[in-house]
Protein backbone atom coordinates (compact mmCIF):
# COMPACT_ATOMS: atom_id res chain seq x y z
CA UNK A 1 0.00 0.00 0.00
CA UNK A 2 1.10 3.60 -0.43
CA UNK A 3 2.47 5.05 2.77
CA UNK A 4 -0.08 7.13 4.65
CA UNK A 5 2.10 8.31 7.49
CA UNK A 6 1.57 5.29 9.72
CA UNK A 7 3.51 4.73 12.88
CA UNK A 8 2.27 7.91 14.54
CA UNK A 9 0.37 6.09 17.27
CA UNK A 10 -2.42 3.58 17.44
CA UNK A 11 -5.99 4.59 16.61
CA UNK A 12 -8.34 5.24 19.49
CA UNK A 13 -10.50 2.31 20.51
CA UNK A 14 -11.21 -0.93 18.71
CA UNK A 15 -13.50 -1.68 15.81
CA UNK A 16 -16.71 -3.64 16.37
CA UNK A 17 -17.37 -6.29 13.80
CA UNK A 18 -21.13 -6.61 14.33
CA UNK A 19 -23.36 -5.52 11.51
CA UNK A 20 -26.63 -3.68 11.82
CA UNK A 21 -27.66 -0.40 13.38
CA UNK A 22 -25.47 1.85 15.52
CA UNK A 23 -26.35 4.90 17.57
CA UNK A 24 -24.61 8.18 18.20
CA UNK A 25 -25.38 8.31 21.93
CA UNK A 26 -22.38 8.36 24.23
CA UNK A 27 -19.82 8.01 21.42
CA UNK A 28 -16.45 9.76 21.53
CA UNK A 29 -15.96 12.98 19.64
CA UNK A 30 -14.77 12.71 16.03
CA UNK A 31 -10.99 12.72 15.75
CA UNK A 32 -8.31 11.67 13.31
CA UNK A 33 -7.70 8.17 14.62
CA UNK A 34 -11.16 6.85 15.43
CA UNK A 35 -12.12 3.48 14.00
CA UNK A 36 -14.43 3.41 11.01
CA UNK A 37 -17.47 2.71 13.16
CA UNK A 38 -16.53 5.23 15.82
CA UNK A 39 -16.11 7.92 13.19
CA UNK A 40 -19.46 7.00 11.66
CA UNK A 41 -21.27 6.97 15.00
CA UNK A 42 -19.61 10.23 16.02
CA UNK A 43 -21.36 12.17 13.24
CA UNK A 44 -24.61 10.21 12.82
CA UNK A 45 -27.62 9.81 15.08
CA UNK A 46 -28.23 6.31 13.75
CA UNK A 47 -26.90 4.26 10.89
CA UNK A 48 -27.60 0.96 9.18
CA UNK A 49 -24.88 -0.83 7.29
CA UNK A 50 -25.33 -1.57 3.62
CA UNK A 51 -25.10 -5.23 2.59
CA UNK A 52 -21.72 -6.44 1.38
CA UNK A 53 -21.89 -6.77 -2.44
CA UNK A 54 -20.75 -9.92 -4.22
CA UNK A 55 -17.13 -9.92 -5.34
CA UNK A 56 -16.45 -8.85 -8.92
CA UNK A 57 -13.32 -11.01 -9.09
CA UNK A 58 -12.20 -14.32 -7.58
CA UNK A 59 -8.45 -14.07 -7.00
CA UNK A 60 -6.43 -17.07 -5.89
CA UNK A 61 -4.41 -17.44 -2.72
CA UNK A 62 -2.65 -14.26 -1.60
CA UNK A 63 -4.62 -12.06 -4.00
CA UNK A 64 -4.37 -11.36 -7.73
CA UNK A 65 -0.56 -11.09 -7.62
CA UNK A 66 0.00 -14.08 -5.35
CA UNK A 67 1.78 -11.72 -2.95
CA UNK A 68 3.40 -13.92 -0.27
CA UNK A 69 1.74 -13.41 3.11
CA UNK A 70 -1.15 -11.24 1.82
CA UNK A 71 -3.84 -13.62 3.08
CA UNK A 72 -2.15 -13.76 6.47
CA UNK A 73 -1.95 -9.96 6.62
CA UNK A 74 -5.66 -9.67 5.92
CA UNK A 75 -6.42 -12.26 8.58
CA UNK A 76 -4.42 -10.26 11.14
CA UNK A 77 -6.27 -7.08 10.09
CA UNK A 78 -9.63 -8.81 10.58
CA UNK A 79 -8.61 -9.97 14.03
CA UNK A 80 -7.34 -6.53 15.04
CA UNK A 81 -10.28 -4.52 13.71
CA UNK A 82 -13.27 -6.85 13.49
CA UNK A 83 -13.63 -5.73 9.85
CA UNK A 84 -13.15 -7.74 6.69
CA UNK A 85 -12.35 -4.70 4.53
CA UNK A 86 -10.97 -1.18 4.84
CA UNK A 87 -14.31 0.64 4.48
CA UNK A 88 -17.70 0.45 6.18
CA UNK A 89 -20.67 1.73 4.16
CA UNK A 90 -24.00 2.68 5.67
CA UNK A 91 -27.15 4.76 5.34
CA UNK A 92 -27.04 7.25 8.17
CA UNK A 93 -29.35 9.82 9.72
CA UNK A 94 -27.74 13.13 10.65
CA UNK A 95 -30.34 15.23 12.47
CA UNK A 96 -33.04 14.29 9.97
CA UNK A 97 -30.84 14.48 6.89
CA UNK A 98 -30.11 11.08 5.38
CA UNK A 99 -26.86 10.29 3.59
CA UNK A 100 -24.85 7.31 2.44
CA UNK A 101 -21.67 7.37 4.51
CA UNK A 102 -18.35 5.78 3.56
CA UNK A 103 -16.14 5.40 6.64
CA UNK A 104 -12.57 4.13 6.34
CA UNK A 105 -10.80 1.84 8.81
CA UNK A 106 -7.15 2.87 8.80
CA UNK A 107 -6.07 -0.07 10.97
CA UNK A 108 -7.13 -2.43 8.17
CA UNK A 109 -4.00 -2.36 5.99
CA UNK A 110 -3.73 1.40 6.25
CA UNK A 111 -7.26 2.00 4.97
CA UNK A 112 -5.95 1.05 1.53
CA UNK A 113 -8.14 0.49 -1.52
CA UNK A 114 -8.25 -2.99 -3.01
CA UNK A 115 -10.70 -4.73 -5.31
CA UNK A 116 -13.15 -5.57 -2.54
CA UNK A 117 -12.96 -1.94 -1.33
CA UNK A 118 -13.89 -0.87 -4.85
CA UNK A 119 -16.84 -3.28 -4.85
CA UNK A 120 -18.19 -1.74 -1.66
CA UNK A 121 -17.68 1.85 -2.76
CA UNK A 122 -19.32 1.23 -6.13
CA UNK A 123 -22.32 -0.46 -4.51
CA UNK A 124 -22.67 2.36 -1.96
CA UNK A 125 -22.71 5.03 -4.66
CA UNK A 126 -25.29 3.07 -6.64
CA UNK A 127 -27.49 2.83 -3.55
CA UNK A 128 -27.11 6.56 -2.92
CA UNK A 129 -28.29 7.37 -6.45
CA UNK A 130 -31.17 4.92 -6.14
CA UNK A 131 -32.33 6.67 -2.95
CA UNK A 132 -31.42 10.18 -4.19
CA UNK A 133 -29.09 10.70 -1.23
CA UNK A 134 -25.85 12.65 -0.81
CA UNK A 135 -22.61 10.81 -0.10
CA UNK A 136 -20.46 11.67 2.92
CA UNK A 137 -16.95 10.19 2.96
CA UNK A 138 -15.06 9.88 6.27
CA UNK A 139 -11.62 9.26 4.81
CA UNK A 140 -8.51 7.81 6.42
CA UNK A 141 -6.41 5.97 3.86
CA UNK A 142 -2.86 5.49 2.67
CA UNK A 143 -3.88 4.94 -0.95
CA UNK A 144 -3.95 1.88 -3.19
CA UNK A 145 -3.06 -1.58 -1.87
CA UNK A 146 0.38 -2.62 -3.14
CA UNK A 147 -0.32 -6.32 -2.56
CA UNK A 148 -2.94 -6.17 -5.34
CA UNK A 149 -0.82 -4.11 -7.73
CA UNK A 150 -2.50 -2.55 -10.74
CA UNK A 151 -5.75 -4.33 -9.90
CA UNK A 152 -5.87 -2.15 -6.79
CA UNK A 153 -4.83 1.04 -8.57
CA UNK A 154 -7.57 0.56 -11.16
CA UNK A 155 -10.16 0.91 -8.38
CA UNK A 156 -9.53 4.63 -8.55
CA UNK A 157 -11.13 4.65 -11.98
CA UNK A 158 -14.20 2.89 -10.56
CA UNK A 159 -14.45 5.42 -7.75
CA UNK A 160 -13.94 8.36 -10.12
CA UNK A 161 -16.71 7.08 -12.38
CA UNK A 162 -19.12 6.69 -9.48
CA UNK A 163 -18.31 10.19 -8.27
CA UNK A 164 -18.96 11.58 -11.75
CA UNK A 165 -22.27 9.70 -12.02
CA UNK A 166 -23.29 11.10 -8.64
CA UNK A 167 -22.51 14.63 -9.81
CA UNK A 168 -24.43 14.09 -13.04
CA UNK A 169 -27.43 12.98 -10.97
CA UNK A 170 -27.44 16.36 -9.19
CA UNK A 171 -26.49 14.92 -5.81
CA UNK A 172 -24.01 16.38 -3.33
CA UNK A 173 -20.77 14.84 -2.10
CA UNK A 174 -19.09 15.86 1.15
CA UNK A 175 -15.72 14.65 2.41
CA UNK A 176 -14.29 14.67 5.91
CA UNK A 177 -10.53 14.31 5.62
CA UNK A 178 -9.16 12.43 8.60
CA UNK A 179 -5.57 11.49 9.39
CA UNK A 180 -3.98 10.41 7.13
CA UNK A 181 -5.55 10.90 3.71
CA UNK A 182 -3.05 10.31 0.94
CA UNK A 183 -2.69 8.75 -2.49
CA UNK A 184 -5.71 7.85 -4.58
CA UNK A 185 -8.11 8.19 -1.68
CA UNK A 186 -7.32 11.90 -1.56
CA UNK A 187 -7.24 12.25 -5.34
CA UNK A 188 -10.70 10.70 -5.79
CA UNK A 189 -13.04 10.63 -2.80
CA UNK A 190 -11.40 13.60 -1.09
CA UNK A 191 -10.44 16.19 -3.67
CA UNK A 192 -13.44 15.42 -5.91
CA UNK A 193 -16.01 16.23 -3.21
CA UNK A 194 -18.18 19.33 -3.47
CA UNK A 195 -17.36 20.33 0.11
CA UNK A 196 -14.16 19.23 1.86
CA UNK A 197 -13.84 19.50 5.64
CA UNK A 198 -10.51 18.58 7.25
CA UNK A 199 -9.71 17.69 10.84
CA UNK A 200 -6.93 19.76 12.45
CA UNK A 201 -3.45 18.36 11.96
CA UNK A 202 -4.53 15.70 9.49
CA UNK A 203 -1.91 14.67 6.95
CA UNK A 204 -3.37 15.33 3.50
CA UNK A 205 -1.70 14.99 0.14
CA UNK A 206 -1.25 12.80 -2.89
CA UNK A 207 2.18 11.75 -1.58
CA UNK A 208 2.52 9.97 1.75
CA UNK A 209 5.34 10.84 4.14
CA UNK A 210 7.65 8.02 2.92
CA UNK A 211 7.42 8.75 -0.78
CA UNK A 212 7.53 12.54 -1.01
CA UNK A 213 10.81 14.42 -1.63
CA UNK A 214 13.00 14.46 1.49
CA UNK A 215 13.23 18.24 1.51
CA UNK A 216 9.46 18.79 1.08
CA UNK A 217 7.81 21.26 3.45
CA UNK A 218 5.62 19.08 5.72
CA UNK A 219 3.14 21.93 6.25
CA UNK A 220 2.13 21.66 2.59
CA UNK A 221 0.79 18.18 3.37
CA UNK A 222 -1.26 19.23 6.39
CA UNK A 223 -4.91 20.17 6.76
CA UNK A 224 -3.90 23.73 7.55
CA UNK A 225 -1.54 23.93 4.58
CA UNK A 226 -4.12 22.54 2.19
CA UNK A 227 -6.68 25.05 3.49
CA UNK A 228 -4.26 27.93 2.91
CA UNK A 229 -3.72 26.65 -0.62
CA UNK A 230 -7.44 26.58 -1.40
CA UNK A 231 -7.71 22.78 -1.50
CA UNK A 232 -10.11 22.29 1.43
CA UNK A 233 -13.04 24.44 2.47
CA UNK A 234 -12.55 24.44 6.23
CA UNK A 235 -10.48 22.95 9.02
CA UNK A 236 -13.10 21.89 11.54
CA UNK A 237 -12.31 21.04 15.19
CA UNK A 238 -13.50 17.56 16.17
CA UNK A 239 -16.19 18.83 18.54
CA UNK A 240 -17.73 20.93 15.74
CA UNK A 241 -17.66 18.39 12.93
CA UNK A 242 -21.06 16.84 13.70
CA UNK A 243 -22.79 20.22 13.57
CA UNK A 244 -20.91 21.33 10.46
CA UNK A 245 -21.94 18.23 8.52
CA UNK A 246 -25.56 18.66 9.55
CA UNK A 247 -25.61 22.29 8.44
CA UNK A 248 -24.06 21.44 5.08
CA UNK A 249 -26.51 18.61 4.48
CA UNK A 250 -29.43 20.88 5.37
CA UNK A 251 -28.17 23.41 2.83
CA UNK A 252 -27.24 21.10 -0.02
CA UNK A 253 -29.63 18.19 0.44
CA UNK A 254 -32.65 19.16 2.55
CA UNK A 255 -35.08 16.33 3.16
CA UNK A 256 -37.83 16.04 0.58
CA UNK A 257 -36.44 18.56 -1.91
CA UNK A 258 -36.83 17.29 -5.47
CA UNK A 259 -34.27 18.31 -8.06
CA UNK A 260 -34.67 21.92 -9.13
CA UNK A 261 -37.29 22.69 -6.49
CA UNK A 262 -35.46 25.80 -5.26
CA UNK A 263 -34.63 27.12 -8.71
CA UNK A 264 -36.78 30.25 -8.53
CA UNK A 265 -34.89 33.55 -8.52
CA UNK A 266 -33.44 34.82 -5.27
CA UNK A 267 -34.94 38.23 -4.37
CA UNK A 268 -32.46 41.11 -4.43
CA UNK A 269 -31.54 42.29 -0.92
CA UNK A 270 -32.75 45.65 0.36
CA UNK A 271 -30.13 48.39 0.27
CA UNK A 272 -28.40 48.98 3.60
CA UNK A 273 -26.87 52.36 2.88
CA UNK A 274 -28.03 55.73 1.55
CA UNK A 275 -31.54 56.09 0.17
CA UNK A 276 -31.16 59.17 -2.02
CA UNK A 277 -29.66 59.03 -5.49
CA UNK A 278 -26.35 60.80 -6.27
CA UNK A 279 -26.55 64.15 -8.04
CA UNK A 280 -23.40 63.77 -10.13
CA UNK A 281 -21.21 60.99 -11.44
CA UNK A 282 -18.40 61.92 -9.08
CA UNK A 283 -20.84 62.02 -6.20
CA UNK A 284 -21.70 58.38 -7.02
CA UNK A 285 -17.99 57.47 -6.96
CA UNK A 286 -17.40 59.15 -3.61
CA UNK A 287 -20.39 57.43 -2.00
CA UNK A 288 -19.43 54.01 -3.34
CA UNK A 289 -15.87 54.41 -2.06
CA UNK A 290 -16.85 55.71 1.37
CA UNK A 291 -15.18 53.75 4.17
CA UNK A 292 -18.40 53.49 6.17
CA UNK A 293 -20.56 52.13 3.36
CA UNK A 294 -22.13 48.71 4.10
CA UNK A 295 -20.09 45.90 2.58
CA UNK A 296 -20.66 42.24 1.73
CA UNK A 297 -20.62 40.96 5.31
CA UNK A 298 -23.42 43.33 6.33
CA UNK A 299 -25.54 42.27 3.36
CA UNK A 300 -24.97 38.56 3.93
CA UNK A 301 -25.77 38.88 7.62
CA UNK A 302 -29.01 40.77 6.92
CA UNK A 303 -30.11 38.49 4.07
CA UNK A 304 -29.52 34.96 5.40
CA UNK A 305 -30.78 33.20 8.49
CA UNK A 306 -27.64 31.04 8.50
CA UNK A 307 -24.91 30.20 6.00
CA UNK A 308 -21.79 28.14 5.34
CA UNK A 309 -18.89 29.15 3.13
CA UNK A 310 -16.62 27.45 0.62
CA UNK A 311 -12.97 28.43 0.40
CA UNK A 312 -10.45 28.18 -2.38
CA UNK A 313 -10.30 27.60 -6.10
CA UNK A 314 -8.95 24.00 -5.95
CA UNK A 315 -6.03 25.27 -8.04
CA UNK A 316 -3.78 26.43 -5.22
CA UNK A 317 -5.27 29.83 -4.48
CA UNK A 318 -7.62 31.75 -2.21
CA UNK A 319 -8.91 35.31 -2.30
CA UNK A 320 -9.97 36.90 1.00
CA UNK A 321 -11.78 39.57 -1.01
CA UNK A 322 -14.55 37.23 -2.12
CA UNK A 323 -17.09 35.20 -0.14
CA UNK A 324 -18.78 32.13 -1.62
CA UNK A 325 -21.19 29.67 -0.05
CA UNK A 326 -24.76 28.63 0.60
CA UNK A 327 -27.29 30.14 2.98
CA UNK A 328 -30.83 29.63 4.21
CA UNK A 329 -33.42 32.34 3.69
CA UNK A 330 -37.05 31.82 4.61
CA UNK A 331 -36.66 28.06 4.55
CA UNK A 332 -34.85 27.60 1.25
CA UNK A 333 -31.24 27.45 0.14
CA UNK A 334 -29.62 30.19 -1.94
CA UNK A 335 -26.02 30.15 -3.12
CA UNK A 336 -24.03 33.37 -2.93
CA UNK A 337 -20.93 35.02 -4.34
CA UNK A 338 -19.99 38.32 -2.71
CA UNK A 339 -17.17 40.68 -3.60
CA UNK A 340 -15.87 42.55 -0.56
CA UNK A 341 -14.76 45.83 -2.12
CA UNK A 342 -11.20 44.84 -3.01
CA UNK A 343 -9.66 44.05 -6.38
CA UNK A 344 -10.73 40.49 -7.19
CA UNK A 345 -7.85 38.08 -7.74
CA UNK A 346 -7.77 35.13 -10.16
CA UNK A 347 -8.42 32.69 -7.31
CA UNK A 348 -11.53 34.68 -6.42
CA UNK A 349 -12.97 34.40 -9.92
CA UNK A 350 -12.19 30.67 -10.04
CA UNK A 351 -13.82 30.13 -6.63
CA UNK A 352 -16.89 32.03 -7.80
CA UNK A 353 -17.10 29.91 -10.97
CA UNK A 354 -16.79 26.78 -8.83
CA UNK A 355 -19.67 27.94 -6.63
CA UNK A 356 -21.94 28.83 -9.57
CA UNK A 357 -21.38 25.48 -11.27
CA UNK A 358 -22.04 23.57 -8.06
CA UNK A 359 -25.27 25.51 -7.47
CA UNK A 360 -26.30 24.87 -11.06
CA UNK A 361 -25.74 21.13 -10.69
CA UNK A 362 -27.74 21.01 -7.45
CA UNK A 363 -30.57 23.22 -8.79
CA UNK A 364 -29.98 26.05 -6.29
CA UNK A 365 -30.49 29.73 -7.28
CA UNK A 366 -27.57 32.13 -6.96
CA UNK A 367 -27.20 35.63 -5.55
CA UNK A 368 -24.12 37.69 -6.42
CA UNK A 369 -23.13 40.90 -4.66
CA UNK A 370 -20.95 43.04 -6.92
CA UNK A 371 -18.45 45.35 -5.27
CA UNK A 372 -14.92 45.72 -6.63
CA UNK A 373 -12.78 48.50 -8.09
CA UNK A 374 -11.84 45.91 -10.71
CA UNK A 375 -9.86 42.75 -11.28
CA UNK A 376 -6.39 42.62 -9.76
CA UNK A 377 -3.91 43.63 -12.47
CA UNK A 378 -0.52 43.21 -10.84
CA UNK A 379 2.16 40.89 -12.17
CA UNK A 380 1.26 38.17 -9.67
CA UNK A 381 -2.34 38.19 -10.90
CA UNK A 382 -1.25 38.00 -14.53
CA UNK A 383 1.01 35.03 -13.81
CA UNK A 384 -1.88 33.37 -11.97
CA UNK A 385 -4.04 33.55 -15.09
CA UNK A 386 -6.22 36.60 -14.51
CA UNK A 387 -7.64 36.60 -18.02
CA UNK A 388 -8.53 32.90 -17.99
CA UNK A 389 -10.05 33.16 -14.52
CA UNK A 390 -12.26 36.09 -15.52
CA UNK A 391 -13.28 34.27 -18.69
CA UNK A 392 -14.23 31.24 -16.60
CA UNK A 393 -16.44 33.37 -14.35
CA UNK A 394 -18.16 34.91 -17.37
CA UNK A 395 -18.74 31.42 -18.81
CA UNK A 396 -20.13 30.04 -15.55
CA UNK A 397 -22.78 32.77 -15.31
CA UNK A 398 -23.54 32.65 -19.03
CA UNK A 399 -24.23 28.91 -19.08
CA UNK A 400 -25.88 28.23 -15.74
CA UNK A 401 -29.48 27.06 -15.93
CA UNK A 402 -30.48 28.18 -12.43
CA UNK A 403 -31.50 31.83 -12.05
CA UNK A 404 -28.83 34.26 -10.92
CA UNK A 405 -29.77 37.53 -9.20
CA UNK A 406 -27.11 40.24 -8.91
CA UNK A 407 -27.01 43.37 -6.80
CA UNK A 408 -24.43 46.12 -7.26
CA UNK A 409 -23.73 47.26 -3.69
CA UNK A 410 -20.74 49.55 -4.24
CA UNK A 411 -18.09 49.91 -6.89
CA UNK A 412 -18.62 48.28 -10.25
CA UNK A 413 -15.18 48.38 -11.76
CA UNK A 414 -15.12 47.29 -15.38
CA UNK A 415 -14.88 43.60 -16.39
CA UNK A 416 -13.86 42.51 -12.90
CA UNK A 417 -17.33 43.48 -11.71
CA UNK A 418 -19.23 42.54 -14.85
CA UNK A 419 -17.90 38.97 -14.68
CA UNK A 420 -20.07 38.38 -11.60
CA UNK A 421 -23.11 40.37 -12.74
CA UNK A 422 -25.98 38.28 -14.03
CA UNK A 423 -26.88 39.12 -17.62
CA UNK A 424 -30.29 40.78 -17.55
CA UNK A 425 -30.83 40.35 -13.79
CA UNK A 426 -28.73 43.10 -12.23
CA UNK A 427 -30.03 45.59 -9.67
CA UNK A 428 -28.18 48.44 -7.97
CA UNK A 429 -28.27 50.24 -4.64
CA UNK A 430 -28.39 54.05 -4.49
CA UNK A 431 -24.79 54.21 -3.20
CA UNK A 432 -23.21 52.34 -6.11
CA UNK A 433 -21.82 53.00 -9.55
CA UNK A 434 -20.80 50.89 -12.57
CA UNK A 435 -18.24 52.07 -15.10
CA UNK A 436 -16.35 50.77 -18.09
CA UNK A 437 -13.26 52.22 -16.41
CA UNK A 438 -12.49 54.27 -13.31
CA UNK A 439 -12.97 58.00 -14.01
CA UNK A 440 -9.37 58.78 -13.03
CA UNK A 441 -8.02 56.20 -15.46
CA UNK A 442 -10.33 57.38 -18.22
CA UNK A 443 -9.09 60.94 -17.75
CA UNK A 444 -5.47 59.74 -17.83
CA UNK A 445 -6.02 57.78 -21.05
CA UNK A 446 -7.69 60.81 -22.62
CA UNK A 447 -4.78 62.99 -21.41
CA UNK A 448 -7.05 65.18 -19.36
CA UNK A 449 -5.81 67.02 -16.28
CA UNK A 450 -6.96 66.16 -12.76
CA UNK A 451 -9.50 68.95 -12.79
CA UNK A 452 -11.45 67.16 -15.50
CA UNK A 453 -11.95 63.91 -13.58
CA UNK A 454 -15.35 65.06 -12.29
CA UNK A 455 -16.49 65.94 -15.81
CA UNK A 456 -15.24 62.58 -17.06
CA UNK A 457 -17.25 60.78 -14.38
CA UNK A 458 -20.33 62.65 -15.55
CA UNK A 459 -19.70 61.78 -19.20
CA UNK A 460 -19.32 58.08 -18.38
CA UNK A 461 -22.89 58.05 -17.00
CA UNK A 462 -22.16 55.73 -14.10
CA UNK A 463 -24.86 56.70 -11.56
CA UNK A 464 -27.57 54.14 -10.71
CA UNK A 465 -30.21 56.26 -12.45
CA UNK A 466 -27.97 56.45 -15.54
CA UNK A 467 -27.53 52.69 -15.53
CA UNK A 468 -31.28 52.23 -15.34
CA UNK A 469 -31.90 54.57 -18.24
CA UNK A 470 -29.20 52.86 -20.31
CA UNK A 471 -30.83 49.48 -19.69
CA UNK A 472 -27.85 48.05 -17.78
CA UNK A 473 -29.78 47.35 -14.57
CA UNK A 474 -33.34 46.22 -13.95
CA UNK A 475 -33.97 48.59 -11.09
CA UNK A 476 -32.63 50.53 -8.12
CA UNK A 477 -33.16 48.70 -4.85
CA UNK A 478 -33.82 51.05 -1.92
CA UNK A 479 -33.42 50.45 1.80
CA UNK A 480 -36.29 48.56 3.42
CA UNK A 481 -39.36 50.77 3.67
CA UNK A 482 -38.31 53.12 0.88
CA UNK A 483 -39.64 53.20 -2.65
CA UNK A 484 -37.72 52.12 -5.72
CA UNK A 485 -37.06 54.48 -8.61
CA UNK A 486 -37.49 53.54 -12.26
CA UNK A 487 -36.02 55.31 -15.27
CA UNK A 488 -38.90 57.77 -15.43
CA UNK A 489 -38.22 58.94 -11.87
CA UNK A 490 -41.40 57.31 -10.62
CA UNK A 491 -41.21 56.12 -7.03
CA UNK A 492 -43.04 53.03 -5.84
CA UNK A 493 -43.12 52.40 -2.09
CA UNK A 494 -44.44 48.86 -2.38
CA UNK A 495 -41.44 47.14 -3.98
CA UNK A 496 -38.75 47.19 -6.62
CA UNK A 497 -39.65 48.85 -9.91
CA UNK A 498 -37.72 47.63 -12.93
CA UNK A 499 -36.95 49.55 -16.08
CA UNK A 500 -40.17 48.40 -17.72
CA UNK A 501 -42.14 49.85 -14.83
CA UNK A 502 -43.21 46.41 -13.55
CA UNK A 503 -43.47 46.22 -9.78
CA UNK A 504 -43.46 43.20 -7.49
CA UNK A 505 -44.69 43.78 -3.94
CA UNK A 506 -42.08 41.34 -2.68
CA UNK A 507 -39.40 43.22 -4.52
CA UNK A 508 -38.52 40.32 -6.79
CA UNK A 509 -40.45 40.62 -10.06
CA UNK A 510 -38.37 40.70 -13.22
CA UNK A 511 -39.32 41.47 -16.80
CA UNK A 512 -40.45 37.91 -17.35
CA UNK A 513 -42.86 37.96 -14.45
Amino acid sequence: MHDGGGGRGDPIGAGAGAAGAGTGGGVPKPCARLTARQALAAVADTYTELPVPPATASPGPDGPLGWPGYDAARARARTATGEDESVVTAVADLAGAQAVVLSFEFRYLGGSLGERTGDRLEAAYAEARKRRLPVVSLIATGGSRMQEGMRALSQLQRVARQSALHQAAGLAQLAVVRDPTTGGGWATLGAAADVILALPGAQIGFAGSRVRPPDADPSAYSAEGQFAAGQVDAVVPPDRLRGALRRWLRLLAPAGRPAGADATPAPPPAALGASGLPETGWDAVVRARAAGRPRAEAYLRAYFDDREELSGDRCGGTDPGIRCGFGRREGRTIAFVAQCGTATRPAGFRTAARLVRLADRLGIPVLTLVDTPGAANDAVAERAGAGAAIADAFAALATTEVPVTSLLIGEGGSGGALALAAPGRLWATPDSYFSVIAPELAAAILKRDEGQVHDTAEQLRIRPQDLLELGIIRGIVPPAGYGATDREGVTDREGVTDREGTTDREGTTDRDG
